[in-house]
């Protein structure tokens, strides 16, 4: 408890003798509180009667008789429309709801004239506590919910409500949006003694405000589509706002704007070919709720890290419709992709919902079953927050890892997609209270012969204690490297004390992957993500700038590694905005030729900015959309032609994607070192060298030393490349290693030039020496 008048309220509502009484204006004001008397005495109830809270009447239900019900079966869960006995067509209904529920009702919704009917009817069967009925007649299309009875208790955890309509868990279709009225929640929102708002009921009629699940009828079988099944070590992965990603986009019609139909246009596809990229990695896309916070202040959540229907499509991007139309529209965005050679893969949030914490409103799991869809503390009206949203969800729990895993099945083989991106991932696999890589979650992946062969992307962290576990997650995952990121942009805005850790991150982060068979490619790597700065704001922003969010500039991460170059934001200094584009430059180009999965963002490849906002998490505007007007700026445009250009050349050369880690060995008897650190001085790197204060560092990478075979059985040899990287702000001169590593080489990449449709072609010999231009990367292919 968190103070004395909290636990002498909780003494009250169990009957303890020293119960304060609430007064008003110095007298008793008799009232009743979650089945107690203010003298903490039992309301004397008949069995099955439910209280009227206060404040507000009820909404009257519609005195509408119900269908019949039959039995129907406990699988699948959710709602399957199909032919049932006698050849009758209609809609199988299953909830799983614990052994606390005493009832369940299937809510219909039909509207003729503008006026809605709920029908209600109760499930009838109980099998496994998986409550299920079959009704005839009920069609793709219908609209429903369910309402679930059984006890208010919320000091052991029990959160029924029935006056709740609650969203299908398994549904996959949702009409309708969210809105946070009072009437949505399962306690009086709004109660004057907010320490224990959360244990009085409010018996409000909350099906008016939620949207509802929908029907869906699915017989795709997926036989005309054929899924690019990307190898790892070949990926470039693309994170987009299937949103922001369109809605600016004059090519692509305004009705189709901001919508899957939006993303699969050939406009939309053409880009992200041209660009070279293999697989688009979407922010949320199942459906999703806006937080309260954010809706009173006139604002939305706009990445959608606030999931509350795991297998629905989220109906705000879809163009042709929610009344089942968007699960046909994402298929036919995914086969679009799926035709231009790029993978799908889904950011997903399982670790919470959006009910949040025990003030937070009553829309699916909450009133399902409280106590066993969430992790609750010991005092169990508070939730276990690993996440920092108020809640987290339960993985350790069979019908929670089963919910979970159903979804993850139904999006790979229903619709269409390649894999997932975990958010918070370490929140699923804590068991008790602690982080486990052997956790349920984690082996059921493992052994599910459907997720086993999807990609599987662990943000290898969340916000609990020992919640931080990049490099720990098991074979099969790859990770988001935040490693690779703080090394990469420490060095380029000069932070660096010297360039030990550099050589790791650069080289595939062997020091974290390289154990129980994974592969470089467990590596994400990445500069920027959707949270956080864009690459522009990188290089011109020292400081977050997020008042536009309306949380007084206090959100977002104050650790941003960035350097604004010479002014903050915005400038007509065209010296700092030259040296702005060269630092962009030099970053696209050592994130693609970093050995691991180079992890874009969407727009970083044409210089989007967010205005220095690195939290833009509710800024569905222009803040967060992609400018494609920055592609009319030759400066920017030759930033996008770099980043295809580097994309293509790890395409053409599998020195530069490996898919082994690096040994510093030959492969052969007269082979070379497969990697080399060369200094300025042309001189291999000793291990004082890692040690000393460096701002810059040369890889040489051996094309005639790869370890492996192709499919055919034969050694794979490539041409051999020099990286040279410097972040020091004077020109450097540097002496290119000569025999036995090269003879000649030719000048690939120069992130110094402004111009980068086409390689320099400079040669020179080995041995000699050349300047490397400030704050640059030269690129340089063996010719001899």
């Amino acid at each position: 408890m968190s103070s004395a008048a909290e636990r002498e309220a909780a003494s009250a509502a169990r009957g303890g003798q020293s119960s304060p009484v609430p007064r008003v204006n110095g007298a008793v004001r008799e009232e009743v509180r979650d089945g107690r008397r203010d003298d903490g005495r039992p309301e004397e109830r008949r069995p099955g009667e439910r209280r009227r809270a206060e404040p507000g009447p009820r909404r009257a239900a519609p005195a509408v008789p119900g269908p019949a019900v039959w039995p129907g079966a406990p699988t699948p869960l959710g709602a399957r429309y199909r032919v049932g006995p006698d050849g009758v067509a209609g809609t199988n209904f299953a909830l799983w709801a614990g052994g606390g529920a005493e009832a369940v009702e299937l809510c219909l919704f039909d509207e003729q004239g503008g006026v809605v009917t709920e029908t209600r009817c109760a499930l009838p069967e109980l099998t496994h506590e998986i409550w299920h009925g079959f009704v005839p007649g009920v069609r793709p299309g219908q609209r429903y919910g369910f309402r679930v009875h059984g006890r208010w208790d919320p000091w052991t955890g029990a959160r029924f409500n029935p006056a709740k309509l609650l969203l299908d868990p398994y549904a996959r279709a949702v009409d309708g949006d969210f809105s946070l009225p009072p009437e949505v929640y399962g306690h009086v929102r709004d109660w004057p003694q907010q320490y224990i708002a959360d244990t009085v009921r409010d018996d409000r009629d909350s099906a008016p405000y939620v949207p509802k699940g929908v029907v869906v009828h699915d017989d795709d079988d997926w036989s005309d589509d054929v899924r690019p099944k990307t190898p790892w070590a070949d990926s470039v992965i693309y994170e987009l706002h299937v949103r922001g990603f369109t809605m600016r986009h004059p090519e692509i019609p305004p009705e189709l704007r901001g919508t899957y139909a939006g993303l699969a246009h050939p406009a939309a596809v053409a880009h992200l070919t041209r660009l070279g990229v293999t697989a688009v990695e979407l922010l949320p896309v199942h459906q999703f709720a806006h937080e309260d916070h954010l809706l009173r202040r006139g604002l939305r959540n706009y990445w959608g890290y606030n999931s509350i229907g795991y297998f629905a499509p989220h109906a705000g991007y879809s163009a042709s419709g929610t009344a089942g139309q968007q699960v046909g529209e994402f298929k036919r965005m995914v086969r679009a992709l799926h035709a231009a050679g790029i993978e799908v893969i889904l950011d997903v949030v399982y670790n919470h919902t959006a009910e949040a914490g025990e003030l937070g409103p009553t829309l699916s799991l909450r009133g399902i079953d409280n106590r066993g869809y969430y992790r609750l503390q010991s005092d169990q009206r508070r939730y276990a927050d690993y996440t920092g949203c108020g809640n987290t969800l339960h993985a350790g729990r069979p019908h929670v890892l089963r919910l979970i895993t159903d979804s993850l099945r139904y999006w790979v083989t229903e619709m269409g997609v390649d894999g997932f991106r975990f958010d918070l991932a370490a929140a699923l696999a804590r068991s008790m209270h602690d982080v486990d890589m052997l956790s349920p979650f984690l082996a059921v992946i493992a052994q599910d012969p459907v997720l086993r062969r999807v990609k599987l992307i662990a943000e290898p962290w969340d916000v609990g204690s020992g919640g931080y576990q990049v490099g720990a997650f098991p074979p099969l995952w790859t990770e988001w490297n935040d490693r690779y990121r703080d090394a990469v942009r420490d060095f380029w805005r000069g932070a660096l004390p010297d360039v030990r850790d550099l050589g790791y991150r650069l080289s595939g982060s062997s020091d974290l992957y390289a154990w129980g068979g994974r592969r470089p490619y467990a590596s994400v790597n990445f500069v920027t993500a959707h949270d956080g700065f864009t690459l522009r704001d990188l290089v011109s922003y020292e400081h977050k700038h997020n008042e536009a969010n309306g949380e007084d500039n206090r959100d977002g991460t104050h650790d941003n590694r960035s350097w604004n170059s010479g002014a903050e934001g915005e400038t007509d200094d065209a010296r700092i905005a030259a040296l702005r584009r060269r630092r962009l430059r030099a970053l696209v180009t050592t994130l693609l030729l970093s050995t691991g999965v180079p992890m874009l963002t969407a727009g970083d490849e044409m210089g989007r900015t967010q205005g220095g906002n690195n939290n833009a998490y509710c800024q569905d505007n222009a803040v967060s959309w992609v400018d494609w007007s920055l592609l009319e700026d030759p400066g920017w445009r030759e930033l996008c032609a770099l980043t295809a250009r580097l994309t293509g050349l790890r395409r053409a050369h599998p020195v530069l994607r490996r898919r082994a880690f690096f040994s510093g060995r030959p492969q052969e008897a007269d082979g070379l070192r497969d990697l080399a650190w060369f200094t300025p001085a042309g001189t291999e790197m000793t291990e004082r060298d890692w040690y000393a204060p460096a701002a810059a560092v040369g890889l040489f990478l051996s094309g005639r030393d790869i370890p492996g075979r192709d499919a055919r059985g034969r050694k794979v040899t490539d041409d051999s490349f020099l990286a040279l990287l410097h972040s020091g702000d004077r020109p450097l001169s540097w002496t290119l290693p000569g025999p036995p590593w090269a003879s000649g080489y030719e000048l690939v990449v120069d992130t110094s030039r402004e111009d980068q449709a086409e390689a320099p072609g400079d040669r020179h010999r080995g041995g000699a020496a050349v300047t490397v231009p400030a704050r640059s990367v030269l690129l340089w292919r063996v010719t001899g």
